[in-house]
């Protein structure tokens, strides 16, 4: 079994993506500006009215903690919103030294206002926008904002060999969700998938055949298979490669590349034989990165649809050494 580790491929391009799209969250968010949210509150001031609302009552150091501000701060802020009429404080029935903030019913009002102005613009973003990629921006977003916080540790993802149960099913469900969404793939491609799934499982355990999946919490989120027997003549035949669309950035799809790539050395192939779609520019990179070429391009319908299929072939490394071992003879 191996895990995903969270420092897995990041580069300068990864890193100035992330960076770039959370300024451009900043500044649409209206967080440079001096209010927010159609209100005329600062951001802090927004979002102690959201919290505290959502509690319905908080103590001045459980806010702090929610709003990551230390208590001066918090401590101003209260009492200019008790100012303007928002917040009330209230001492605590528990402990009478602790004053519970309460919104008032000006500041019930503010925050219906506010979560308005919130709902109406994450609508006016994502509207447009496939029900696959709204799944990918929540989760997205999910998991960037609890990795910002040092003390939520990553949900790591581990690779697994071999059949479980549901594993044909997951596989052959992402195949058909994601490049439905990509290329208009339906029933067929999809049934394709799950057929040859089905007839290669029972085969999974000869010595020159593996499948891998990777699993998140329980859930299968993708999975790579090594074919060591259709194509013959010593030759791998790379089969049902995908990912979880939200799982796209942090080097699964490059690990289970790896994995599959050290197997087929190991065994002594000649080469990796694989087939896609022109279009798929992500994984085009990463079939590169891994020394795959492209070798062929035709027009065909085999899955359910014209698009350009493509060939890539990967010689393996008893071929790239008999190879060199030929070129020195040549040379001497």
């Amino acid at each position: 079994m191996s895990t995903i580790n969270r420092e897995y491929e990041l580069n300068d391009e990864m890193i100035n993506s992330i960076r770039f799209a959370s300024r451009t969250l900043v500044r649409k968010f209206g967080y440079m500006k001096k209010n927010i949210a159609g209100t005329k509150y600062s951001a802090s001031a927004v979002h102690a009215i959201i919290e505290i609302g959502a509690q319905g009552k908080l103590l001045g150091k459980e806010l702090s903690e929610r709003l990551d501000l230390d208590k001066s701060s918090v401590s101003r802020l209260i009492q200019n919103l008790i100012k303007h009429g928002e917040v009330e404080e209230k001492k605590s029935d528990i402990d009478t030294r602790q004053k519970n903030l309460f919104l008032t019913q000006q500041g019930e009002v503010t925050l219906k206002e506010i979560n308005n102005f919130a709902k109406n613009q994450v609508i006016n973003a994502i509207a447009p926008l496939s029900g696959a990629s709204r799944d990918v921006i929540m989760q997205g977003l999910d998991l960037y904002s609890k990795a910002l916080d040092p003390e939520v540790k990553p949900i790591e993802i581990a690779i697994h060999e071999g059949y479980r149960p549901g594993l044909i099913g997951a596989i052959s469900g992402y195949h058909g969700s994601i490049h439905s969404q990509i290329a208009g793939l339906g029933a067929i491609f999809e049934g394709l998938v799950a057929t040859g799934m089905a007839e290669f499982m029972p085969r999974a355990d000869n010595s020159k055949n593996k499948t891998w999946y990777a699993e998140q919490s329980g859930k299968i989120v993708g999975g790579i298979t090594i074919d060591g027997e259709d194509l013959g003549n010593n030759v791998a035949h790379l089969r049902w490669f995908i990912i979880d669309n939200t799982l796209q950035s942090v080097g699964l799809g490059s690990k289970l590349i790896q994995i599959t790539m050290d197997f087929c050395d190991t065994q002594g192939f000649n080469e990796v034989h694989l087939w896609t779609y022109k279009g798929l520019d992500a994984a085009k990179k990463l079939y590169e990165r891994h020394n795959f070429d492209l070798v062929e391009e035709i027009s065909g319908n085999q899955w359910g649809k014209q698009v350009i299929e493509q060939k890539y072939v990967r010689l393996c490394k008893s071929v790239k050494t008999q190879n060199r071992a030929i070129c020195r003879d040549q040379l001497s």
